[in-house]
């Protein structure tokens, strides 16, 4: 890591760890730019073309024409003329072309800088479980229009005082994410499993590499294990075991991939008291051994 805070390169574990680019006289927490301003960025940052790299904030994409191709927590995903790429912070985002080849507009924006009724009404915590986003008319027209106007307020710097103009500009941008939300493959139309759910996501985002146990997170938010399975079926359509799993096991995916730590590292990482037992759980889970996994995942299987 650099003294500057800007990534070199792959960071420990093998994948970059990137903050929020802070650009000069522009509005605090919110940027607008096009692919090629993403290329450059990825630069700055410090990451290779093709490394993985993980964004501490979000990053809305669309394409105007050609294609990008990228993978999404290792889910290859190709965005066309039309669609939307939305990566939440923590989720590890890979380049399979440069940006720069297709052409749209790119917008990142820190996870605080919409209000709390927004993000809430968005489901921005949420991750999308479709990509990418194809809106379809009229959805499609009001997403473009939003989005010149965001695009046209965020250049107008000078039109009106610093505080007002990033309020319309935060404003715009509410509008846009409400829409996208709301799109088919977007968030899950109804709050499904409500406070309850999203207060155990929370605690497994922080946790689950120290603890692997449904009643460990029971215990600490005040409920039991049976409200909280319910909640989370309700939300993602599996229990919280299962929830809390596909959690750990998406880390390991993420490290075996990209990353050259040892199996038993991994292990170590993701809270396995013993490497026997990281493989037991990654092959009940995965159906391969984590070696063969990651034999498999990079071509380089026997």
């Amino acid at each position: 890591m650099r003294r500057n805070g800007q990534v070199a390169g792959r960071a420990a574990g093998g994948i970059a760890e990137v903050a929020f680019p802070v650009t000069p006289g522009g509005p605090p927490g919110v940027e607008v730019t096009d692919p090629a301003g993403l290329a450059a960025l990825t630069g700055r940052w410090g990451v290779a073309a093709g490394a993985p790299l993980r964004p501490g904030f979000h990053l809305l994409v669309t394409v105007g024409s050609g294609e990008l191709h990228c993978s999404v927590d290792l889910t290859p995903c190709t965005v066309a003329a039309g669609g939307w790429l939305w990566v939440r912070p923590g989720q590890v985002l890979t380049f399979a072309s440069d940006p720069a080849a297709a052409r749209g507009t790119v917008v990142l924006f820190q996870p605080g800088f919409l209000d709390a009724a927004t993000a809430g009404a968005a489901q921005v915590e949420r991750r999308a479980w479709r990509l990418p986003l194809t809106p379809a008319e009229p959805a499609a027209g009001q997403l473009r229009a939003t989005l010149e106007m965001l695009e046209g307020e965020y250049r107008r710097l000078t039109d009106l005082p610093l505080e007002v103009h990033v309020e319309v500009v935060r404003h715009l941008l509410a509008v846009l994410v409400l829409r996208l939300s709301q799109l088919p493959g977007g968030v899950r139309r109804e709050r499904a499993g409500g406070e309850v759910f999203d207060r155990f996501r929370r605690a497994v985002e922080r946790d689950f590499t120290r603890s692997h146990r449904v009643e460990d997170y029971a215990r600490a938010l005040g409920y039991s294990v049976r409200t909280l399975t319910r909640a989370t079926d309700a939300a993602t359509g599996c229990g919280a075991k299962r929830f809390l799993d596909d959690r750990i096991l998406l880390e390991a995916k993420r490290l075996l991939v990209h990353s050259d730590l040892p199996s038993a590292a991994i292990g170590e990482r993701l809270g396995f008291p013993g490497a026997a037992l990281f493989t037991r759980f990654f092959r009940l889970r995965a159906g391969a051994t984590p070696v063969a996994f990651r034999e498999r995942a990079r071509g380089t299987a026997g």
